[in-house]
């Protein structure tokens, strides 16, 4: 029997099916941040050091001077990180200082008070940090957030330190934020009593867990639009992260919101939560006078409402 076969209508598919020719296959080339491809190669440095580096013009891809710390590379680029020799570690931190001093609210002889950016680190972390932190201008009384702006009060003597810290740990310093939120809350008013713990899963983030610590926000909605709205928040226990766990449990997470909101992990997008306002007694005033400190709200906040 002799079996006989259709001809191809199409030639050329019958050479690809014969082997003569290769199908093209689009190639797609993965590429990972600058940053984080700097923290594998060079290990001695945290990320946040590493970013002020390549903020500072002293890290090459491929030959060329890279800027941004998101910057795309391909897996092989060549990427150098290139200290100037006559600048010590030293000399490059307190240069850094200078440059990015916040504004100051207020200052006497016992007290620093910052209007803080958010970008600023409140401490070093690890061993080594060439960045500047809250730390290089007072002695730290409390923290906010890397990404969280506003109004921060620094201590100048060690009993000052002690004397604000305690206003803070007995819940006598009153702190007001503003932020703002994907959506809207369900109420325009409320008292958020959910109490807190550390995430065991992942032990920097912390979740709602009725057997964990105490914490209460009360917030109000300010102002609302399509998509976001404006809070005004009132913590009054200060928990690790609180304003930003009780606001994604409400469906609501503050926008620029890394770990808890819906915002992408290389993101160079701010958090919009800012500390506006700090009322606390002031050491060496008549009967240690309470003083309100306010910082203003920034302006990308009204923007993208």
């Amino acid at each position: 029997m002799i079996i006989t076969g259709k001809k191809f209508s199409k030639p050329s598919l019958s050479r690809v099916i014969n082997g003569d020719v290769q199908l093209s296959e689009e190639v797609k080339v993965e590429k990972f941040r600058l940053d984080k491809k700097l923290v594998e190669k060079y290990p001695e440095y945290n990320r946040s050091t590493l970013q002020t580096f390549i903020r500072s013009g002293y890290v090459f891809v491929n030959g060329k001077p890279a800027t941004k710390p998101n910057t795309q590379i391909e897996a092989d680029a060549e990427i150098a990180l290139n200290l100037p020799e006559e600048l010590t570690n030293e000399e490059l931190k307190n240069s850094a200082i200078e440059r990015i001093r916040p504004k100051t609210i207020f200052e006497d002889e016992n007290v620093l008070v910052l209007d803080k950016p958010s970008g600023l680190l409140s401490m070093a972390k690890g061993e080594y940090t060439a960045e500047p932190t809250l730390e290089d201008y007072g002695l730290l009384v409390h923290r906010l957030d890397r990404d969280t702006s506003g109004v921060v009060i620094l201590g100048k003597n060690e009993e000052t330190q002690k004397m604000l810290r305690r206003q803070f740990q007995d819940r006598k310093a009153h702190k007001t934020y503003y932020a703002v939120v994907e959506g809207r809350p369900k109420l325009d008013e409320a008292m958020i009593d959910l109490p807190m713990s550390r995430n065991i899963k992942h032990p920097t983030t912390f979740v709602v867990d009725a057997n964990g610590k105490p914490a209460q926000t009360y917030y109000k909605v300010v102002k609302a639009g399509e998509k976001y709205s404006l809070l005004e928040l009132r913590p009054t226990t200060g928990r690790t992260h609180q304003l930003r766990v009780h606001l994604k449990y409400l469906g609501t997470p503050i926008l620029g919101d890394r770990v808890y909101g819906s915002a992408p992990a290389d993101t160079d997008m701010r958090l919009y939560l800012h500390a506006a306002k700090l009322e606390i007694s002031i050491p060496d005033t008549p009967e240690n006078k309470r003083m309100t400190f306010e910082a203003p709200i920034p302006k990308e906040f009204e923007r993208v409402l």
